[in-house]
């Protein structure tokens, strides 16, 4: 659901090369989910008690950078706009939103799932509900007057999941 959110925010934010900018974010994220399934797996349990406490913080804080990243681009001409052309950009959202992947592999572990099967059908999911996030959201952003300000509802949508994240997770101590 995560990579579903972060891939509407791209689409509102992108304007040119929507069918590359959609592909990239599906095949990214998809295939960050899947990996981190299979990591989480083969973790299992043994680390389950160090990253367990700490995964909630870590996509709150990434995706709460990167939101800020994006309202702050939202005043610098297009050219110069937050793009997931650039490499450290994608990765960095790709791996914010696949650390539940992560635990929910070492799930997976104490289950004893088919780590093969649930990874491929994670990652295909994933794929092509980031896609259709991109797609609404591009086609969100022509259908409103306010394309100038898209960008830091993008940047919006990023910092809200990552609050999303952070206090599903600290009230679930409570």
């Amino acid at each position: 659901m995560d990579a579903f959110a972060v891939s509407i925010s791209l689409g509102l934010t992108c304007k040119r090369r929507f069918p590359q900018i959609a592909l990239k974010a599906g095949l990214s994220f998809g295939f960050f989910q899947a990996v981190m399934a299979i990591v989480g797996w083969f973790l299992g349990c043994s680390l389950k008690e160090i990253i367990d406490p700490i995964d909630h913080w870590i996509a709150f804080l990434l995706l709460g950078a990167i939101g800020c990243s994006f309202i702050k681009e939202s005043k610098e001409p297009c050219l110069k706009r937050l793009s997931i052309d650039r490499i450290k950009l994608l990765l960095t959202l790709s791996i914010a939103t696949s650390i539940d992947a992560l635990a929910t592999g070492v799930t997976f572990s104490l289950l004893d799932v088919d780590i093969a099967l649930a990874a491929a059908l994670i990652g295909q999911i994933t794929y092509f509900s980031s896609v259709l996030g991109v797609t609404i959201g591009h086609g969100l952003s022509h259908q409103t007057k306010l394309q100038s300000h898209m960008n830091i509802l993008g940047g919006i949508i990023l910092i809200l999941i990552g609050c999303k994240i952070l206090i599903a997770h600290l009230l679930q101590g409570i």
